[in-house]
């Protein structure tokens, strides 16, 4: 990425690193393309903690902590036999954000599918949702609860 493209992540990765301590609720994922999925998650703007990867394979994820900017975290390995979940493509999250249309934005841009277009919800807010590429329900939105 050259020095005049904008990239979500940039100045956030100090500020988020020391988050993983903190954090007490890890959502997981189990994924069939580790590969595509980080660049997924990393283009809606999620922060790499850490990344184990399998020694022979480099593209299967053994274990995977990334974290999500203002809060929360996401765990998330590689389909095998063993692995502690094998739901591929099954799980939903929340994700708060300051601009939800910026975050819907670059999920559709790295190959997600609208679900639900962002619009004002009658709760508060703007939120909406996308499938990421390997099927999973992620809803964006400004309402934080509180």
């Amino acid at each position: 990425m050259d020095e005049t493209t904008t990239d979500p992540t940039k100045d956030l990765t100090n500020d988020v690193t020391g988050q993983a301590a903190t954090i007490r609720l890890w959502h997981t994922l189990a994924v069939r393309d580790a590969p595509a999925m980080i660049d997924w998650l990393r283009a809606v703007g999620f922060v790499e903690h850490a990344t184990y990867r399998d020694e022979d394979d480099p593209d299967v994820v053994v274990h995977a902590e990334w974290l999500w900017p203002g809060g929360g975290g996401l765990m998330f390995g590689s389909v095998r036999p063993g692995a502690a979940v094998d739901n591929p493509g099954t799980s939903a999250a929340y994700l708060v954000a300051d601009d939800p249309d910026a975050v819907v934005d670059r999920a559709v841009a790295a190959g997600g599918t609208v679900l639900r277009p962002v619009e004002e919800q009658p709760y508060g807010g703007r939120g909406g949702s996308v499938a990421d590429p390997e099927g999973n329900h992620w809803s964006v939105g400004s309402y934080q609860p509180g």
